[in-house]
């Protein structure tokens, strides 16, 4: 009885962790631009049927303590650690766009779109436009 329990238990487990490699929600490595090394951890996640992006780990450790004094409105003076990134994305086919992107060392919000990559849904493309100009990055699923 408890290995039919155990194994189950370990069914549910993988179909739960295949099924969240085909989503958008979980956490991303995000990759420097200049260097091409890991440069933090965002969750992505849903709250009140919209997608959001919150900063949990900042993998430089002298960055780690980064107060967000680029920032507007309530944000401004908060730790960069905990900041929700990207706000309000809404699923449209197979994108979500409609909501924002904020980049806490420039200081900069861009409009956002985001998708998972058809060939490898370990990688999340993420993109930032200021009017016709864009610029995508990839992120790297955690597992």
């Amino acid at each position: 009885m408890k290995r039919t329990i155990l194994i189950l238990g370990m069914l549910l487990l993988a179909i739960s962790l295949q099924a969240q490699r085909g989503t958008i929600y979980g956490k991303w490595t995000t990759i420097d631009d200049e260097t091409g090394q890991a440069k933090s951890t965002v969750d992505i996640y849903q709250k009140n049927g919209k997608v959001f992006g919150k900063i949990v780990e900042i993998t430089n450790p002298v960055k780690r303590k980064m107060i967000c004094d680029l920032c507007q409105g309530e944000e401004k003076g908060e730790p960069v650690l905990g900041l929700d990134i990207i706000k309000n994305l809404q699923k449209d086919g197979r994108y979500y766009e409609g909501g924002t992107i904020f980049d806490p060392v420039k200081g900069k919000e861009y409009r956002a779109k985001i998708w998972l990559d058809p060939k490898d849904p370990g990688v999340l493309n993420v993109r930032g436009y200021v009017a016709f100009l864009y610029r995508t990055q990839e992120w790297i699923r955690l597992d």
